[in-house]
C-alpha cells in the first residue's frame, strides 16, 4: 500500500451513507481518527458533526489540522429526475464543494489531501471500448442519449469544475470517478441487485450487452488509502475493478453465487415502468459504464477482487452471515 501516517485525522463530509460507512470502518480499523460531517445527527462508531453543506459553522474547526478530507456530500441519485430533484442533486454537490474550497483555502493548517467524489457516469455510453483515465471520452449530448443521461453527465462535469476551480496550494486534490461500490450493507446498491435475484427477477436487464462497472468495498477503501499515500496522484482518477462485464453475465454470475439458475429478464419497457414505480431512473442499469482504473494499476495497486464472480461469492457469503447474525 501507499505510505500513510500511522494515525491520521480523516474528515468525511457527507459520510453518513453507505460509502461513508465503508471508509469509516476501514480507516477506524487502521487506527485512524474518523469524523463525519452530516446534515443530520446520528449514532455512529465515530463523531458526527452537524453541517448544512452551504454555510460556515463550528464544523470548520474539525478540518483545521486534519490530514485528509474525503468529500462525499450530495443528494442521492436514486430518485426520479424531476425538476426539484435535479436542482437538489446539482446544488448539493456543487455548493458543498465550493464551500469546502473556500474553507480549506482559508485554514492555517489545511488537510494535506482532499479526495472529492465524482462518478464514472461522466464517460459516454460505451459498448465499443473501455474508458480509462487517460483516453476515456466524456459524454454529453450524444445522439439518441436520453435527457436523464445528459443531466447526470452535466452534474459530474460541474462537480469536478467546482472542485478544481479554486487553488489550494497546500492541499493535493484528487477527484475519484468511481464505479458502483458493492458491500453487503443493507440498503446499498448490492442489496438492491441481490433482492432482485432473491425475488426471481435477476435475469438480463434491458439488452444485456451494456457493461457494468463495479468495485468491491475492500478494494474501494484500499484504493482511497493508496491515493492518500501516493503524492503523484492529483487530478482525476478512475476507481473501478479492472474487468467490467456485460449485464447479462453480471446478473448470471450473481444468480450463481446466490444459488439460483434462473431469473426473469427485464426488457427495456419493463425497466422503464419498474423504475418509475420505484421512483428512480433506468439509467442506473441501462447506460453502459465500461470504466477501468489504468492509473491505479500502473502505479502498482493490486485488486483483491479483480473478477466479478469472486467478488459476488464473497458479498453473498457475507450477506448470509449478516442475516444469520441478525436472526440470532
Amino acid at each position: 500500500m501507499g505510505s500513510v501516517p500511522a494515525a491520521m485525522r480523516i474528515v468525511i463530509p457527507g459520510g453518513s451513507g453507505q460509502v461513508g460507512h465503508i471508509l469509516g470502518r476501514h480507516f477506524q480499523a487502521g487506527g485512524h481518527e474518523v469524523v463525519v460531517l452530516s446534515r443530520r445527527v446520528e449514532t455512529a462508531p465515530w463523531p458526527v458533526v452537524l453541517w448544512d453543506g452551504e454555510t460556515r459553522g463550528k464544523w470548520t474547526s474539525v478540518l483545521e489540522g486534519s490530514d485528509v478530507c474525503i468529500n462525499l456530500a450530495g443528494r442521492s441519485v436514486n430518485c426520479r429526475y424531476n425538476p426539484k430533484n435535479r436542482r437538489a442533486i446539482y446544488e448539493s454537490r456543487v455548493r458543498s464543494t465550493r464551500l469546502l474550497n473556500e474553507v480549506i483555502a482559508s485554514l492555517s493548517h489545511p488537510p494535506v489531501v482532499w479526495i472529492n467524489a465524482s462518478t464514472a457516469t461522466i464517460y459516454r455510453h460505451a459498448l465499443d471500448r473501455a474508458m480509462d483515465d487517460e483516453t476515456g471520452e466524456l459524454g454529453g449530448n450524444e445522439p439518441g442519449a436520453p435527457d436523464t443521461w445528459n443531466f447526470s453527465i452535466d452534474v459530474a462535469k460541474a462537480w469536478e469544475e467546482a472542485f478544481f476551480e479554486t487553488a489550494t496550494p497546500r492541499t493535493r486534490k484528487v477527484a475519484i470517478r468511481s464505479a458502483m461500490t458493492f458491500s453487503p450493507d443493507r440498503g446499498g446498491v448490492f442489496d438492491v441487485f441481490l433482492r432482485l435475484v432473491r425475488l426471481g427477477l435477476g435475469g438480463t436487464q434491458g439488452p444485456g450487452n451494456q457493461f457494468v462497472s463495479w468495485i468491491h468495498e475492500a478494494d474501494f477503501a484500499r484504493a482511497i488509502e493508496w491515493l492518500i499515500g501516493r503524492e503523484e496522484f492529483a487530478g482525476t482518477v478512475n476507481v473501478a475493478a479492472p474487468n467490467p462485464i456485460p449485464n447479462r453475465d453480471f446478473m448470471r454470475l450473481l444468480r450463481e453465487a446466490w444459488g439460483y439458475r434462473v431469473g426473469l429478464p427485464a426488457p427495456r419497457w419493463m425497466l422503464e415502468i419498474g423504475t418509475f414505480l420505484m421512483r428512480t431512473e433506468s439509467e442506473l442499469v441501462l447506460k453502459s459504464r465500461r470504466v477501468v482504473a489504468s492509473r491505479l494499476r500502473e502505479s502498482g495497486f493490486t485488486f483483491l477482487f479483480p473478477e466479478w464472480a469472486e467478488a459476488a461469492r464473497d458479498l453473498v457469503n457475507r450477506t448470509r452471515e449478516i442475516g444469520l447474525s441478525r436472526a440470532d
